[in-house]
């Protein structure tokens, strides 16, 4: 026990475990000037104990007051103050309680934690919360690829929109690239930096659709958070929501969507209470807004809010001079994916992509790359007609409605036969009618060219 050892012993014992402590320790007496300081507590201040002994209490604080001076006021503990002290104005957390022998006061005790490391690590997760708000938004417009006037137009519209507060309506076919537009204009506007949040219309069932988005209260129905949840809107403030698919907005929604467009607020579910928010709406369709009008699907009044900034986006066969712009930019963005850099577009193969008629515009001309990239032999570096493989369930070229029927009710193997025929047709043509040099690029021989062009009456 302490009391059976010697005084001297005793003290040394108190004093190496005050010094193994990793947090800082400093004591005053009952004047407020400082009497121990332990190692720890000269690390994190950066002072010499020549600075604080014998020195009042608050000689180590940079920004703050003392808590030992208000322990020795009150004769109560304080805990959990936050302030700057010693020369490397290090961000601590103080807690001071009162120092009582033979019940009088004679002085305090404080632990001070250095939280500088933490706040920094907290300053670090902000940032990164910022870049990742910042990726949300991922595209740019230099991310928009195409030469034609045609895209060049809808470029320059939607760059004139991100200069101003207006709600913007996209609209083109599936596939065009209507959310790179958003993701664009939200990253040129000055909302650039805060949440961008994209929202499938058609995705959620009209239930779930009006919590994610308005949110709900404590209680609003069977299964909700007992705090309630924010929606998306709430989530989005400062910033943009896309509202993809706007045309599948259900008809009971559409009236809070137009709350939201024209006071900026919302309700959410099982409140009466209008919260207000500050978002920038962009919207997109490839739906007849004005036909859903006429047949009851689509309030008039909220076409005419979304149909401030209208801007069309371009099938890909509006703008068929960018599509091997386009080929080329998927085949090295993919290649690192599929272990194929550098990987080139022959003419022969540019030009039946161009032939195509792509019912599902760029997002399926990204889908034929990748194919392509996959059908690549190990040693080959050149994409040709041989390697490009389109849907099957749709005409290969062009696209008039007769190729279409011609194409209704036949098999698998029917269709397989007229896209080889096209590919041996386009191969040819690209060789100038060199069978060896047409066998070569179709990696067959030259026998099993003639023999396919028999068959297929070339």
């Amino acid at each position: 026990m302490l009391q059976d050892l010697p005084a001297e012993e005793v003290c040394l014992i108190l004093w190496t475990i005050i010094n193994s402590v990793q947090d800082a320790i400093s004591v005053v007496d009952e004047n407020g000037n400082g009497i121990l300081f332990n190692k720890a507590y000269l690390e994190v201040t950066g002072l010499q104990e020549a600075d604080v002994l014998h020195k009042p209490a608050a000689v180590d604080i940079v920004e703050g007051e003392s808590v030992h001076l208000k322990v020795l006021e009150t004769g109560r503990p304080i805990r959990g103050v936050p302030m700057k002290v010693g020369r490397y104005k290090r961000h601590v957390m103080v807690s001071c309680a009162p120092l009582y022998i033979h019940n009088k006061l004679r002085g305090s005790v404080g632990i001070i934690h250095d939280v500088s490391e933490v706040r920094a690590l907290s300053e670090q997760l902000q940032r990164a919360k910022q870049k990742v708000r910042q990726l949300e938004s991922k595209y740019t417009f230099a991310d928009i690829i195409g030469e034609s006037p045609v895209i060049k137009q809808a470029v320059q519209l939607a760059k004139v929109a991100a200069a101003t507060p207006a709600t913007v309506l996209l609209l083109g076919e599936g596939g065009t690239g209507k959310e790179l537009f958003a993701h664009a204009i939200h990253h040129a506007s000055s909302r650039q930096g805060k949440q961008f949040i994209r929202v499938n219309c058609s995705a959620f069932p009209e239930s779930l659709l009006e919590s994610e988005l308005f949110g709900y209260s404590e209680g609003a129905f069977t299964g909700a958070r007992k705090q309630g949840k924010k929606g998306i809107f709430e989530e989005a403030d400062g910033g943009t929501i896309f509202l993809d698919e706007i045309g599948a907005m259900p008809l009971s929604l559409q009236a809070k969507i137009l709350r939201v467009l024209q006071e900026g607020e919302i309700v959410r579910i099982g409140e009466a209470r209008p919260l207000t928010v500050d978002v920038r709406v962009i919207a997109a369709t490839n739906a007849d807004l004005e036909k859903l009008i006429e047949e009851g699907k689509f309030r008039e009044d909220l076409y005419y809010r979304l149909n401030v900034f209208p801007i069309y986006i371009p099938s890909l066969v509006e703008r068929r001079a960018d599509i091997p712009l386009l080929a080329q930019y998927y085949l090295h963005a993919l290649g690192e994916d599929y272990n194929r850099p550098d990987t080139e577009l022959s003419p022969a193969a540019a030009r039946m992509l161009q032939e195509y008629h792509w019912p599902g515009n760029v997002r399926e001309l990204k889908n034929v790359m990748a194919r392509a990239l996959i059908n690549l032999k190990k040693d080959e570096k050149v994409v040709e007609t041989r390697h490009l493989m389109f849907s099957l369930s749709t005409p290969q070229y062009g696209s008039t409605g007769r190729e279409s029927q011609v194409f209704q009710g036949e098999t698998l193997a029917q269709q397989h036969a007229r896209w080889e025929k096209n590919v041996l047709l386009e191969t040819l043509r690209s060789t100038n009618g060199n069978k060896t040099e047409a066998a070569r690029q179709l990696g067959i021989s030259v026998r099993s060219l003639y023999n396919k062009l028999e068959k297929y009456g070339v």
